[in-house]
Protein backbone atom coordinates (compact mmCIF):
# COMPACT_ATOMS: atom_id res chain seq x y z
CA UNK A 1 0.00 0.00 0.00
CA UNK A 2 1.35 3.49 -1.06
CA UNK A 3 2.33 5.82 2.00
CA UNK A 4 1.50 9.31 2.07
CA UNK A 5 3.76 12.16 3.07
CA UNK A 6 3.15 16.09 3.14
CA UNK A 7 5.16 18.35 0.79
CA UNK A 8 7.25 20.94 2.59
CA UNK A 9 7.59 23.07 -0.04
CA UNK A 10 3.73 23.41 -1.52
CA UNK A 11 2.02 21.63 1.73
CA UNK A 12 0.15 19.17 -1.03
CA UNK A 13 -0.54 15.12 0.11
CA UNK A 14 1.89 12.93 -2.35
CA UNK A 15 1.96 9.14 -2.06
CA UNK A 16 5.43 6.50 -2.63
CA UNK A 17 5.10 3.25 -3.61
CA UNK A 18 5.61 0.69 -1.18
CA UNK A 19 8.67 -0.74 -3.07
CA UNK A 20 10.47 2.55 -3.66
CA UNK A 21 10.50 3.12 0.09
CA UNK A 22 11.77 -0.17 0.51
CA UNK A 23 15.02 0.08 -1.58
CA UNK A 24 15.71 3.44 0.51
CA UNK A 25 15.69 2.80 4.28
CA UNK A 26 15.04 5.55 6.37
CA UNK A 27 14.11 7.60 3.90
CA UNK A 28 11.73 10.63 4.29
CA UNK A 29 10.84 11.82 0.94
CA UNK A 30 10.43 16.12 1.24
CA UNK A 31 9.09 17.32 -1.60
CA UNK A 32 5.59 16.04 -4.43
CA UNK A 33 6.59 14.97 -7.64
CA UNK A 34 5.81 18.64 -8.78
CA UNK A 35 8.15 20.66 -6.77
CA UNK A 36 10.87 18.11 -7.10
CA UNK A 37 10.70 18.84 -11.19
CA UNK A 38 10.80 22.76 -10.22
CA UNK A 39 6.54 22.82 -10.89
CA UNK A 40 6.41 21.78 -13.95
CA UNK A 41 3.73 19.47 -15.35
CA UNK A 42 4.95 16.09 -14.18
CA UNK A 43 3.28 14.51 -11.53
CA UNK A 44 1.28 11.24 -10.40
CA UNK A 45 -1.76 9.71 -11.65
CA UNK A 46 -4.37 12.43 -9.89
CA UNK A 47 -6.10 10.86 -6.69
CA UNK A 48 -10.24 11.29 -6.16
CA UNK A 49 -11.18 14.22 -6.16
CA UNK A 50 -12.23 15.60 -2.90
CA UNK A 51 -16.07 16.68 -2.17
CA UNK A 52 -16.75 20.13 -2.30
CA UNK A 53 -17.15 22.92 -0.27
CA UNK A 54 -20.60 23.80 0.68
CA UNK A 55 -19.42 26.92 2.21
CA UNK A 56 -21.85 26.78 5.33
CA UNK A 57 -22.82 29.29 7.78
CA UNK A 58 -21.88 28.19 11.16
CA UNK A 59 -25.80 27.59 11.81
CA UNK A 60 -25.92 25.43 8.83
CA UNK A 61 -23.37 23.26 9.96
CA UNK A 62 -24.44 22.61 13.69
CA UNK A 63 -27.79 21.45 11.87
CA UNK A 64 -26.39 18.89 9.45
CA UNK A 65 -23.10 17.77 11.37
CA UNK A 66 -22.91 15.91 14.50
CA UNK A 67 -19.81 13.29 14.17
CA UNK A 68 -16.35 13.89 15.45
CA UNK A 69 -14.61 14.77 18.74
CA UNK A 70 -16.91 16.65 21.03
CA UNK A 71 -14.46 18.72 22.67
CA UNK A 72 -10.75 19.99 22.06
CA UNK A 73 -10.16 22.88 20.31
CA UNK A 74 -10.65 23.65 16.33
CA UNK A 75 -8.77 25.50 13.69
CA UNK A 76 -8.85 26.15 10.00
CA UNK A 77 -7.42 27.99 7.43
CA UNK A 78 -8.46 29.35 3.72
CA UNK A 79 -8.07 30.79 1.16
CA UNK A 80 -9.58 31.90 -2.46
CA UNK A 81 -6.85 31.78 -4.97
CA UNK A 82 -3.90 30.85 -2.76
CA UNK A 83 -2.70 33.23 -2.95
CA UNK A 84 -5.68 36.04 -3.18
CA UNK A 85 -7.82 36.92 -0.53
CA UNK A 86 -8.15 34.30 2.85
CA UNK A 87 -9.26 33.77 6.54
CA UNK A 88 -8.71 31.85 9.57
CA UNK A 89 -11.24 30.52 12.35
CA UNK A 90 -10.93 28.63 15.52
CA UNK A 91 -13.64 27.49 18.12
CA UNK A 92 -12.82 25.66 21.39
CA UNK A 93 -15.53 23.45 23.21
CA UNK A 94 -16.09 21.58 25.81
CA UNK A 95 -19.11 18.78 25.30
CA UNK A 96 -20.26 19.97 22.64
CA UNK A 97 -20.61 23.29 23.85
CA UNK A 98 -18.20 26.28 22.60
CA UNK A 99 -16.12 27.69 25.35
CA UNK A 100 -14.33 30.72 22.65
CA UNK A 101 -14.23 31.07 19.10
CA UNK A 102 -12.53 34.03 17.04
CA UNK A 103 -11.99 34.23 13.45
CA UNK A 104 -10.19 36.98 10.96
CA UNK A 105 -8.91 37.48 7.17
CA UNK A 106 -6.38 38.88 5.68
CA UNK A 107 -7.12 40.50 1.76
CA UNK A 108 -4.49 38.77 0.01
CA UNK A 109 -2.21 35.97 1.56
CA UNK A 110 -2.33 31.73 1.42
CA UNK A 111 -3.91 28.91 2.57
CA UNK A 112 -0.80 27.88 4.65
CA UNK A 113 -0.41 31.38 6.26
CA UNK A 114 -3.98 30.95 7.54
CA UNK A 115 -3.88 27.83 9.01
CA UNK A 116 -0.63 29.12 10.88
CA UNK A 117 -2.81 32.03 11.87
CA UNK A 118 -5.58 30.10 13.29
CA UNK A 119 -3.40 27.74 15.28
CA UNK A 120 -1.74 31.05 16.81
CA UNK A 121 -4.48 31.97 17.83
CA UNK A 122 -5.80 28.97 19.23
CA UNK A 123 -2.82 29.05 21.50
CA UNK A 124 -3.09 32.49 22.22
CA UNK A 125 -6.85 31.88 23.29
CA UNK A 126 -5.92 29.13 26.01
CA UNK A 127 -4.64 29.40 29.54
CA UNK A 128 -0.81 28.36 29.82
CA UNK A 129 -1.82 25.09 31.71
CA UNK A 130 -4.51 24.22 29.56
CA UNK A 131 -4.96 20.43 28.94
CA UNK A 132 -6.45 20.15 25.78
CA UNK A 133 -6.34 18.71 22.20
CA UNK A 134 -5.91 21.17 19.41
CA UNK A 135 -7.43 19.65 16.10
CA UNK A 136 -5.67 21.18 12.71
CA UNK A 137 -6.89 19.69 9.06
CA UNK A 138 -3.66 20.90 7.97
CA UNK A 139 -0.93 17.77 8.11
CA UNK A 140 1.50 20.03 7.35
CA UNK A 141 0.77 22.59 10.38
CA UNK A 142 0.82 19.53 12.58
CA UNK A 143 4.15 18.05 11.33
CA UNK A 144 5.64 21.64 11.55
CA UNK A 145 5.09 22.25 14.83
CA UNK A 146 5.16 18.70 16.13
CA UNK A 147 8.50 17.20 13.97
CA UNK A 148 10.14 19.65 12.12
CA UNK A 149 10.17 23.15 13.77
CA UNK A 150 12.53 22.09 16.82
CA UNK A 151 15.54 20.69 13.46
CA UNK A 152 14.87 24.40 11.80
CA UNK A 153 15.23 26.00 15.34
CA UNK A 154 18.11 23.95 15.99
CA UNK A 155 19.97 25.31 12.36
CA UNK A 156 19.06 28.94 13.00
CA UNK A 157 15.65 28.38 11.35
CA UNK A 158 16.80 27.41 8.27
CA UNK A 159 15.99 23.52 6.39
CA UNK A 160 18.66 21.64 4.56
CA UNK A 161 16.93 23.03 1.49
CA UNK A 162 16.38 26.91 2.11
CA UNK A 163 14.48 28.88 4.12
CA UNK A 164 11.16 28.14 5.87
CA UNK A 165 8.04 29.23 3.94
CA UNK A 166 5.99 31.40 7.02
CA UNK A 167 8.82 31.97 8.66
CA UNK A 168 7.23 34.16 10.73
CA UNK A 169 4.15 32.53 11.51
CA UNK A 170 5.94 28.98 12.06
CA UNK A 171 8.42 30.58 14.80
CA UNK A 172 5.35 32.22 16.85
CA UNK A 173 3.28 29.25 16.42
CA UNK A 174 5.74 27.07 17.86
CA UNK A 175 6.82 29.30 20.59
CA UNK A 176 3.36 29.52 21.40
CA UNK A 177 3.29 25.34 21.53
CA UNK A 178 6.41 25.54 24.19
CA UNK A 179 4.45 27.68 25.97
CA UNK A 180 1.59 25.35 26.04
CA UNK A 181 2.85 21.76 27.20
CA UNK A 182 -0.20 20.36 28.05
CA UNK A 183 -1.65 21.18 24.69
CA UNK A 184 -1.78 18.04 22.26
CA UNK A 185 -1.70 19.09 18.46
CA UNK A 186 -3.01 16.44 15.92
CA UNK A 187 -4.09 15.93 12.86
CA UNK A 188 -7.93 15.98 11.59
CA UNK A 189 -9.61 14.85 8.13
CA UNK A 190 -11.27 17.83 6.30
CA UNK A 191 -14.71 17.35 5.22
CA UNK A 192 -15.40 14.16 7.30
CA UNK A 193 -17.95 15.08 9.17
CA UNK A 194 -16.82 15.87 12.28
CA UNK A 195 -19.05 18.82 13.17
CA UNK A 196 -16.12 21.33 14.98
CA UNK A 197 -13.83 20.78 12.24
CA UNK A 198 -16.40 22.01 9.63
CA UNK A 199 -18.03 24.91 12.28
CA UNK A 200 -13.96 25.85 12.15
CA UNK A 201 -14.25 25.82 8.14
CA UNK A 202 -17.18 27.89 8.29
CA UNK A 203 -15.43 30.41 10.36
CA UNK A 204 -12.42 30.25 8.00
CA UNK A 205 -14.80 31.17 5.28
CA UNK A 206 -16.69 33.74 6.61
CA UNK A 207 -14.93 36.57 4.60
CA UNK A 208 -16.81 35.34 1.49
CA UNK A 209 -20.39 35.74 3.31
CA UNK A 210 -22.71 38.14 3.87
CA UNK A 211 -23.46 35.94 7.42
CA UNK A 212 -21.43 34.28 9.57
Amino acid sequence: MSQEFTCQDCGATFTVKPEVLARYPGWTPRQCWSCKNGGSSKKPAAKKKAAPELNLRVAEVLERYTGGPRSGVFTDGACSGNPGPGGWGMVWVEDDEIVAQEHGHDPHTTNNRMELAALIAAYETLPRDAAVTIWSDSNLCVQTINEWAALWQRRGWRRKTGPVMNLDLVRRAYELAQAHPRAKLRWIKAHDGSRWNEYADSLATAFQRDEL
